[in-house]
């Protein structure tokens, strides 16, 4: 970062053509190199450094970000008025800055409840799961029930009971693409380590059947795994009834789970962002990067998705696979979502989403470029579909939309037993059964919205490194794993936010 901390704007990299502003700059507030402000600059947006023409390059760290699409004089205001999308790099250089990371220092551990599959969680939930959108009420009045007649009272290991319940299962087809998508995410959830045991509740004529999840994806341990169809049960009575009796054993089965030492290396990291602005990809994104490098060391796993909001930027992860077949799974991926949006009659640069904008984001090149920078320096060891289990250490990517309950649904699915999510414009939400750390890009929104973030990387701006804010967010993840609940946790969000990804047809 070449300008001073007294200027009112920075310049990210010496090959840049714009700045940001770090405050609202007024029109005729003087500038580095003796520029002036030829209109008001809003906080977190862009500035023309020197003359751009029409059609020339839009630069940002060091990168394109667009061209512009009009004159735009040195000093003038950047953004969707003059700048529009246009090609990227393309330069794959498959495995070209693989550089592996250093050893990691002192070992880290937390407090978590390990599970008979090897893994541990952060959080001891019984989760009643649903195989369809039909029986999703079902679920809901069991919990209620459990709820109101103090049934976890008895079971103070138990965090809570959580309803799984999403809209769909049914009106699909029995194959493909979206078929497999919502089976792997069901399986996952079933499989997660946060969960010390599932109730599944069907309505019994579904699409998704439940003996299709519990015959392949051995969902069969009796004591931590139940099932059942309302239809089978006799109706929504007696399906209450039968739930609130296989819940109690279930509890008394969880409840024997207690915290003990794990290792840094049991935690799987799923990183988000949303509701992003211009200073996203300057503090938060890259403090969360560090923090996922110093995971990453420990031997864990870290999560990086939101295909659609890594457009533009996918050379840079290429360039960190491990290898040309990895880095080609993920233009692979990238090539299927150019075909997707097309045949939906979307085009990729839908984002950024108008609070973006608002915060300063002009395109999804932009956009991109920022998001990445959470995925921090390592090697990308992997890369999965949606939901898919992550069966090794190290960055990986996983494929996901770009909305976020949908992209942590996924993640979570994926074996994902803690959530960092970045945050511009001020993203309020939550991801039972896993806890999720909010972490803002500016100090407004940290003051605006305190009862809601977790971390301010604002500080980064008035002098804090990034690598010293990295390791405040990695020692929050390991006190959030052992028990302390984020500022999402303690609103009490979660119920809401399982969105599975629907692919094709609705019948």
């Amino acid at each position: 970062m070449t300008s001073a901390p007294a200027s009112p704007v920075l310049r990210l990299n010496s090959r840049d053509n714009v700045a940001v502003a770090l405050r609202d700059v007024p029109s005729g507030t003087a500038l580095p190199d003796g520029l002036t402000a030829g209109e008001g600059i809003p906080s977190g947006h862009k500035v023309a450094l020197v003359p751009i023409a029409p059609g020339e390059p839009v630069l940002k760290y060091g990168q394109i970000i667009g061209v512009a699409t009009a004159e735009i004089p040195a000093g003038a205001h950047v953004h969707v008025q003059n700048l529009g999308m246009g090609d990227h790099d393309r330069d794959y250089a498959f495995g070209a800055a693989a550089t592996p990371l250093p050893e990691a220092g002192a070992p880290a551990s937390f407090r978590g409840f390990h599970r008979p599959s090897g893994r541990v969680g952060t959080r001891n939930y019984i989760g009643i799961l649903t195989s369809v959108n039909c029986s999703g009420s079902v679920a809901r009045f069991i919990a209620r029930e459990a709820e109101r007649s103090g049934l976890l009272d008895a079971f103070p290991n138990v965090d809570g009971i959580v309803p799984i319940v999403h809209g769909t299962g049914c009106g699909m087809s029995g194959k493909g693409e979206g078929y497999q998508t919502l089976f792997r995410t069901l399986a996952g959830y079933g499989h997660n380590p946060n969960f010390g045991a599932i109730l599944m509740v069907g309505l019994g004529c579904e699409v998704m059947q439940i003996s299709d999840l519990v015959d392949r994806q051995v969902l069969k341990d009796s004591a931590r795994f139940r099932y059942m169809t309302i239809q089978g049960s006799g109706g929504t009575p007696a399906s209450i009834e039968r739930g609130l009796a296989v819940l109690r054993e279930l509890a008394a089965e969880a409840d024997k789970a207690v915290r003990e030492e794990a290792p840094a290396s049991a935690l799987v990291l799923g990183m988000q962002c949303g509701g992003s602005d211009g200073y996203s990809g300057i503090t938060a994104n890259p403090a969360l990067g560090h923090a996922s490098d110093l995971l990453v060391r420990q031997g864990g796993i870290s999560i990086l998705s939101e295909t659609s909001e890594i457009y533009g930027a996918e050379h840079l992860l290429t360039r960190r696979a491990v290898d040309e077949p990895t880095g080609r799974k993920l233009i692979d991926l990238i090539d299927w979502w150019e075909d997707y949006t097309a045949r939906n009659f979307g085009e990729m640069d839908n984002n950024p989403s108008p609070g973006n904008k608002r915060g300063g984001l002009t395109t999804i090149l932009e956009k991109s470029l920022g998001a990445v920078a959470k995925g921090g320096t390592a090697p990308l060891a992997g890369v999965y579909k949606y939901g898919e289990p992550i069966d090794r250490p190290g960055f990986v990517f996983m494929d996901s939309p770009g909305y976020d309950p949908c992209s942590v649904t996924g993640q979570t699915a994926s074996g994902a037993n803690l959530i960092a999510f970045t945050t511009g414009r001020g993203s309020v939400s939550g991801y039972q059964p896993v806890p999720c750390i909010k972490i803002a890009s500016n100090s407004e929104l940290f003051r605006r919205m305190e009862p809601d973030m977790d971390v301010d990387c604002g500080t980064i701006l008035a002098g804090e490194t990034i690598e010293g804010k990295g390791q405040e967010i990695f020692d929050l993840m390991l006190r959030i794993a052992s028990g302390e609940e984020s500022k999402s946790e303690a609103q009490g969000f979660g119920e809401v936010e399982f969105v599975p990804w629907q692919i094709g047809a609705v019948m």
